[in-house]
């Protein structure tokens, strides 16, 4: 490589990363969709759980976008690809800001900014680690990447509530529309400017053999078994931390510090994993989890729970990326996408069990207890899948 070459490679993954930015943030203000809770209500007559249906299709339609979008690859450039992915995605808002029920915004934010922003999501992350491939810092760049959906929620969540109360609900769907719009247009450019490919070199990596079936399946394990608990963290935090005699004022720092937490642990989980192996960090991430559910069940308090949340969560995050930074040693660069959207069933599934259970649990009960249990389980049992996951590829 020459003087010349290495500057111009640093400067377009650069704009790749610039482009991954854009993007990612207002895709993942769909974490701090309970803020449109009471307007929804209110504005569309809708119940609790027509709402909890909205936001469990979005997402199922990311997911399903994610895995649509390999076919998409040799159809047209990138960038083109990223710009009919987003049109798809903030039309959905558009159209879910004019909803007159649930059965439109659905439709619009249920599936089709879900379709959209899972499609263009896998568009960036396999163009990325196509120009990362063998990089020694490529697990940081994926965790990285999986890192900007709960900081996009932490900054989109109080735009939103200020928002709302300024010009209500249907305007401030019709902004984030808006938003979307522009950040495909201006991550579309990106991409263009970085000269991002979707598609291997002719003579690139092969598909992955048949035998790393069995490693995909227990790195799946792993990975749901984090989610698990981690979402339920995610969605019911405040609950769980005034279910254990806490203020609201400290439920509500208690959202914000683990959201955060989640996003420092998925940027470590990548980092971590450059320097050891990703199956190792995936173990201690458990295991950090698992003392978390332990502390909560032995000394159940405010601020127990504020620190098992946070631990939870954090093992969580940790797994995510050093799940990220997996998928390109087992498999590649050029697979990318294409396993990544697999793994993220994981994370579907994740989101319509534990954290399901969580609130029947809490119904029946008054309390949360059972589904710390239950998590401590799946902990415990995620500690003995990720220790079964080979250390490095070809093995």
């Amino acid at each position: 490589m020459s003087a010349r070459t290495a500057p111009a490679a640093r400067r377009h993954v650069a704009a790749a990363l610039l482009a991954v930015v854009v993007l990612n943030l207002p895709l993942g203000t769909v974490y701090a969709f309970s803020v449109f809770l009471r307007p929804m209500e209110a504005e569309l007559a809708a119940s609790r759980a027509e709402l909890s249906f909205v936001f469990g299709l979005a997402l199922v339609a990311f997911t399903v976008g994610m895995n649509l979008a390999p076919a998409l690859y040799r159809l047209a450039p990138a960038w083109v690809l990223v710009v009919g992915c987003m049109a798809v995605s903030s039309a959905g808002m558009g159209l879910a800001a004019s909803a007159a029920g649930t059965a439109g915004l659905a439709v619009g934010y249920g599936v089709l900014f879900g379709l959209g922003g899972g499609g263009a999501y896998v568009l960036l992350v396999q163009g990325v680690n196509l120009m990362l491939s063998g990089h020694r810092r490529q697990g940081l760049a994926n965790g990285f990447i999986v890192s900007l959906f709960p900081i996009g929620a932490m900054i989109g969540a109080p735009l939103f509530g200020w928002a709302l109360g300024a010009w209500g609900l249907r305007a401030t769907l019709g902004g984030l529309a808006a938003a979307l719009a522009a950040a495909g247009a201006v991550a579309a450019a990106l991409v263009a400017a970085s000269g991002m490919a979707v598609t291997a070199p002719a003579g690139g990596s092969a598909a992955p053999p048949e035998r790393k079936a069995s490693v995909f399946l227990r790195l799946w394990a792993a990975f749901f078994l984090a989610a698990a608990a981690g979402l339920m963290v995610l969605g019911q935090a405040a609950g769980m931390v005034e279910a254990y005699g806490g203020s609201k004022a400290l439920a509500l720092f208690a959202t914000t510090a683990i959201t955060g937490c989640i996003a420092a642990a998925r940027i470590g989980g990548g980092w971590l994993a450059d320097r050891f192996s990703a199956p190792g960090v995936m173990v201690g991430a458990h295991v950090l989890a698992l003392c978390g559910g332990l502390l909560l069940l032995a000394a159940p308090g405010a601020l127990a729970s504020v620190a098992t949340l946070a631990m939870i969560g954090m093992g969580y995050g940790l797994v995510s990326g050093s799940t990220a930074a997996a998928v390109a040693v087992y498999w590649g660069a050029a697979q990318y996408g294409r396993i990544a959207g697999r793994l993220y069933v994981a994370w579907c599934a994740a989101a319509v069990t534990l954290p399901v259970v969580a609130g029947r649990l809490f119904d029946l009960s008054g309390g949360y207890a059972g589904a710390v249990m239950i998590a401590v389980a799946g902990n415990a049992l995620g500690v003995a899948v990720a220790a079964s996951l080979p250390r490095r590829a070809g093995i």
